[in-house]
């Protein structure tokens, strides 16, 4: 049912209710019509008697009148028996061998009684009357057996019922044409929708501002929503793009005037310094891609899996060890400050560590000439796992936030990317946190702040 289309379950859904109640509107009908054959046959046996007395007092038993011959020949649409005796039981008209006697002693005698019996291999009903009456000189009870077969009660009430369930099947054959093309005309609107979505070209991504139903109009919402989404996604790829191919020419401009320097270098010395700065400028390639690569994973959708819980405090050990002997023959001293208990935090720890290699590779960068040392330091402060780089360098003000945390822009020029910053400020913000530039006498000071899970 999951599969077929709308139309098909909507025509189900209301049809199916209406047939199970259909169906238990013709089995209480068809027990009326049982009941009412029943009171109607026991009211026409009853009326039988009453004449066939009435005739047999009037004519003495002789015969009966014409009236009564029609009324005991149609009745309720079946034949009807009967059998008189009158006084001391002698047998006065009717058919000779009535069904057997079905009645209680204590019963009142005068009272009309019904029961059922068998007569001639058939299931019948028979009414006993019994009455005083004279007939001629003799005066005595008369009794009147009459009797008429089930079978013919059965087929009027079957008739009765067949007539009820015409009636209710053409009603459900009408109301589900109805239905059909009911809910085919009450769906124009989606398929107008339809229509109208599917002309639409690839780059189209604007909002749809067709009229539709009130049940409809939370499905256009959400599709507008996602078409606003797709449009920033895309635009922000194009400026990604963009930005992307602009910032890796010059380095890969950079490499090729180093690779043709060193071809037509002239001595062994220049050859070899020629290729120290082959070397740095290929670094510097690897890097800015790298460091792109990086930020388009960040900017993707994250999975659905639930995020790992790892120590923060063996990360930081890992990227400062790998950090350390780069800032040292740089002739800086480098120091890390951690607690000497796991620090547990939860999301992607190779993001993680980007960050703080990236804080790192700022200080390093943009520390300047008066640049001489870097600090590490890892703090838990109430809920918050808290991550400071400092420098003793040139400095960075609160104020140029927007400038240094801005993708391919510099406070000041060097021979950065411009992404380091961006990119941890990113990973800071899809784990729940925050980086920060601290206010500080001398150099610079950030801190990337994660939550923290004891």
């Amino acid at each position: 049912m999951q599969s077929a289309s709308l139309r098909l379950r909507l025509f189900v859904l209301i049809l199916s209710p209406l047939v199970l109640m259909a169906m238990l509107l013709g089995y209480w009908r068809y027990s009326v019509a049982q009941n009412t054959a029943e009171n109607l046959f026991d009211r026409s046996l009853l009326a039988a008697a009453l004449a066939i007395s009435r005739d047999v007092a009037i004519s003495s038993g002789d015969a009966l009148l014409p009236s009564t011959s029609d009324l005991i020949r149609d009745a309720s649409g079946g034949a009807v028996f009967y059998h008189v005796t009158g006084p001391g039981g002698i047998y006065v008209t009717g058919y000779a061998y009535p069904p057997a006697v079905v009645r209680d002693k204590n019963a009142n005698l005068y009272a009309p009684h019904l029961y059922e019996a068998i007569y001639r291999g058939d299931a019948v009903r028979v009414l006993q009357v019994t009455e005083r009456v004279t007939i001629g000189n003799l005066t005595g009870d008369t009794t009147v057996t009459a009797w008429q077969r089930l079978s013919d009660r059965d087929a009027f009430a079957a008739q009765l019922a067949v007539r009820a369930a015409g009636l209710i099947g053409a009603l459900l054959a009408t109301l589900a044409l109805v239905v059909w093309f009911g809910v085919a005309l009450g769906l124009r609107p989606l398929i107008d929708l339809q229509d109208a979505i599917s002309i639409r070209s690839p780059d189209d991504l604007s909002r749809i501002r067709r009229p539709v139903p009130d049940e409809v109009q939370g499905i256009v919402k959400t599709l507008n929503q996602l078409f606003g989404q797709l449009e920033t996604s895309r635009d922000a790829q194009q400026v990604f793009i963009s930005d992307a191919a602009h910032q890796l020419r010059n380095p890969a401009a950079a490499v090729q005037a180093m690779a043709e320097a060193l071809r037509d270098a002239k001595t062994d010395q220049d050859r070899n310094q020629r290729i120290g700065e082959l070397i740095t400028a290929a670094r510097n390639s690897a890097r800015v891609a790298n460091q792109l690569l990086s930020l388009d994973r960040l900017q993707q959708p994250g999975p659905n899996a639930a995020p790992e819980v790892f120590d923060l405090n063996v990360v930081l050990h890992h990227v400062c060890s790998e950090a350390g002997p780069v800032v040292l023959s740089q002739g800086l001293e480098f120091e890390l400050c951690a607690p000497d208990h796991p620090v547990q935090v939860s999301g992607d720890q190779v993001f993680v560590a980007e960050a703080v290699k990236n804080l790192i590779d700022n200080a390093m960068k943009h520390g300047g000439a008066t640049l001489s040392s870097i600090w590490v330091q890892l703090e838990v402060t109430g809920t918050t796992a808290e991550i400071t780089v400092r420098d003793d360098g040139q400095g960075l003000r609160p104020d140029q936030s927007d400038a240094a945390f801005s993708r391919f822009s510099q406070v000041e020029p060097s021979d950065g990317s411009g992404l380091g910053l961006a990119i941890a400020r990113t990973v800071a913000e899809r784990h729940g946190g925050s980086l920060v530039i601290n206010t500080v006498d001398k150099g610079a000071s950030l801190t990337l702040t994660l939550p923290y899970s004891p």
